[in-house]
């Protein structure tokens, strides 16, 4: 079974879905792109067929206890065949296991925030739409 190395300097974004190579490149496009706010999101992709058809459960359980990031981000079957793309986010030490999915354009703000501790994972978790993906703020009243 894979395992994680955590002498990386960034987030890891598993890919455990390989049914959709031309949807794959675009949504890892989306996710790498710089914001119009100029934000990237550092992340190290990893692509690993021993990882195909992992679920929540699986990725944590290959986390070792090493491992210097709260959270990691999987694409998976959903992420590949929901019209608009979520990638699971998961937390893996304040409520671990908790996880949301979010489009590709907001993974920069979350992992941003979340990486200098600006925000919790609980403040992007609460915020997500009816259908359980986040996909932005709501606007201030």
């Amino acid at each position: 079974m894979p395992a994680y190395d955590s002498a990386r300097s960034s987030w890891h974004l598993v890919r455990t879905d390989y049914s959709d190579q031309e949807t794959w490149v675009a949504v890892l496009g989306s996710v790498l792109q710089e914001t119009e706010e100029g934000f990237r999101a550092d992340l190290e992709v990893v692509e690993d067929r021993g990882f195909d058809g992992f679920g929540v459960a699986q990725v944590r359980a290959v986390i070792t206890e090493d491992y210097e990031y709260s959270f990691i981000l999987a694409a998976d079957k959903i992420t590949m065949t929901a019209t608009d793309h979520p990638l699971l986010v998961i937390d893996l030490f304040d409520e671990s296991g908790r996880s949301f999915r979010a489009v590709p354009l907001a993974i920069q703000a979350i992992e941003n925030n979340l990486s200098i501790a600006n925000m919790s994972f609980f403040e992007f978790a609460d915020h997500v739409d009816p259908d359980g993906v986040f996909r932005d703020f709501p606007p201030d009243p």
